[in-house]
C-alpha cells in the first residue's frame, strides 16, 4: 500500500472517531464529500506520500491519534473550527504580502540595472 493509501484508511477511521465524539451522524456521501476536501487541501502531502510503500500506519499510533480526538474539550473543538477561516484568511493575506513583496524586489532590481546601465550617481 502507498502512504498516500494509508492516510485516507486512516482519515476514515478518525473521521468516524471524531463524529463520534461530537454525536454528528453523517452519511456516506458526507464523509466522501469531508475526504475528498481532504484529499483536495493536503494534495501536495499526499501525492508525496504515494510515491511511498508502507505497510500501514501502526496501531499504536492509531490509537494515539484517536485518543487525542478523545481527549479534546468541547472549547477546544470550537477553537479548531473557529481557526479554520481564520487560517484561510491568513493564508490569503500572507500571500498578498509575499506578492507585494517581490513586486517591490523587482522594482528595485530595475532601477539597480537601470542606474548601472545609464552611469548612475
Amino acid at each position: 500500500m502507498t502512504g498516500k493509501e494509508a492516510v485516507l484508511i486512516a482519515f476514515d477511521r478518525l473521521f468516524d472517531k471524531a463524529a463520534a465524539k461530537l454525536r454528528v451522524e453523517c452519511s456516506e456521501g458526507e464523509k466522501e464529500e469531508a475526504k475528498r476536501q481532504f484529499t483536495e487541501r493536503f494534495s501536495a502531502a499526499l501525492d508525496m506520500a504515494g510515491q511511498v510503500s508502507v505497510p500501514s500506519i501502526p496501531e499504536g499510533v492509531m490509537q494515539a491519534m484517536e485518543e487525542a480526538i478523545d481527549h479534546l474539550s468541547p472549547a477546544q473543538v470550537v477553537g479548531y473550527l473557529a481557526a479554520i477561516p481564520l487560517a484561510h484568511q491568513t493564508q490569503e493575506m500572507l500571500r498578498t504580502v509575499a506578492y507585494r513583496a517581490a513586486e517591490q524586489r523587482l522594482l528595485e532590481h530595475l532601477i539597480s540595472q537601470a542606474d548601472d546601465t545609464y552611469g548612475g550617481n
